[in-house]
């Protein structure tokens, strides 16, 4: 599994954590930055991040700042996100199970580093129930290109 990253500078030295747990976990990474503590605007890269799974470059994407919003807002202006802001294990089940969440956003000065790998881990290993959940995803989609209801 390839798995997308992108983070500003609050969110920089969880990312590092998240790449070295995702890769004991046997995924590989595309870092999309940034590379510091460095005060940065954060949609330069995630962005890039959130275009690398629209395009199918990664499987999947995870981005971290200081509260998670700007990040989770800025990934689902790419068209075929579905970033889902997760506190909490149950918030990340959910974000797959229900919304087939293919991103995730994180706050790293809200989230203590070992909830938040715990948070991924169940975010990765739960299943997209479909279903009823199918139609709401598909009129989301319609709306995002632009299609009447």
């Amino acid at each position: 599994m390839i798995v997308a990253l992108g983070s500003d500078h609050a969110g920089y030295v969880l990312k590092e954590e998240l790449k070295r747990f995702l890769a004991a976990r046997g995924c590989e990474t595309l870092d999309f930055g940034t590379d510091s503590g460095e005060s940065v605007d954060y949609p330069d890269f995630i962005i890039p991040a959130a275009e690398a799974v629209a395009d199918g470059r990664a499987h999947c994407g995870i981005v971290i700042g200081g509260s998670g919003n700007g990040e989770a807002i800025a990934a689902n202006k790419v068209e075929g996100i579905r970033c889902a802001l997760c506190w909490n294990t149950e918030a990340a089940r959910l974000a797959k199970q229900h919304n087939n969440a293919n991103m995730i956003a994180l706050g790293a000065r809200l989230i203590a580093p070992d909830a938040a790998t715990g948070i991924v881990a169940t975010w990765l290993d739960a299943e997209f129930e479909a279903g009823r959940h199918v139609a709401r995803i598909a009129k989301i989609a319609r709306f995002e290109r632009g299609e009447t209801r």
